[in-house]
């Protein structure tokens, strides 16, 4: 089998990124308790035992494809204007918006492994 090359603003790049960054996390992480009560950066009212359980279940929802198409329990409001574009701009606009979150829970992921770090006083 033949390794694919991806464009840095791939989606399988962002997602092999993502997957990797949440490995590394979980590595790391060897006491998760210890992110109770430590607000995290972006949401006040959450902590980072919160975001590592978020980020670890993404990661398991992504890679095991636990989101179906059949699926019709969270359905989201579509804005009228996305149906009636044509099929290749419609998965363009999706695709930019899943690699844009994807970035962001990479990063979140980032950051988590090294506030984890920092509060067992390793540098990195």
């Amino acid at each position: 089998m033949q390794s694919a090359e991806f464009h840095r603003n791939s989606l399988p790049l962002a997602l092999r990124s993502y997957s990797s960054a949440v490995g590394r996390m979980e590595r790391t992480v060897l006491l998760p308790s210890l992110l109770r009560d430590v607000p995290a950066d972006e949401e006040p009212a959450r902590d980072l035992y919160g975001d590592y359980l978020m980020l670890k279940a993404v990661r398991s929802a992504v890679e095991s494809g636990l989101a179906h198409p059949e699926d019709n329990g969270s359905k989201v409001p579509v804005d009228r204007a996305l149906p009636d574009l044509e099929p290749e701009s419609l998965l363009r606009f999706h695709l930019s918006g899943l690699f844009a979150v994807v970035s962001q829970l990479t990063r979140r992921s980032h950051r988590l492994t090294q506030k984890y770090l920092d509060i067992i006083g390793i540098s990195n």
